[in-house]
């Protein structure tokens, strides 16, 4: 004899975890962020240990620093070390400020706006620099 089999509904395919939501990009942009510090750090030291080495090699890479792209860089530089302070800033508040959980999105839209300030005006006098020191 034989019985009706059901058959099984389609799966519901879930999408991803991660919805776009601005605290995961936060998130990520503080993990970037920190990660590039970190690696400019490395660089920095490494490049400072070269005097005791051997001075003129550290003149050589000290004149490599000089050119307009690794300007660009630094101020890339500056947005990264900028976005991760004020994140940063954020992140302590929501952690130990009693509201902080309740008000995190309003201080992540104040800290991009203030970042935007900050950096606008940051980057106009690095481009002065960079403009003045290529000619």
């Amino acid at each position: 004899m034989s019985t009706p089999t059901e058959v099984a509904p389609d799966p519901v395919r879930k999408r991803s975890l991660y919805r776009g939501d601005p605290g995961m990009w936060s998130w990520v942009l503080h993990r970037i962020t920190g990660v590039s510090i970190f690696f400019f750090l490395f660089v920095h030291v490494l490049d400072t240990a070269v005097i005791r080495i051997d001075p003129n090699k550290y003149s050589e890479i000290i004149e490599t620093y000089k050119t307009p792209i690794i300007g660009l860089m630094e101020i890339g530089l500056v947005a990264c070390v900028m976005f991760h302070a004020l994140n940063g800033l954020r992140l302590i508040l929501v952690d130990f400020w009693a509201k902080g959980p309740k008000y995190q999105r309003q201080m992540l839209w104040g800290i991009l706006g203030l970042f935007v300030v900050l950096f606008g005006a940051m980057t106009v006098r690095l481009l002065q620099i960079l403009i003045q020191h290529s000619l």
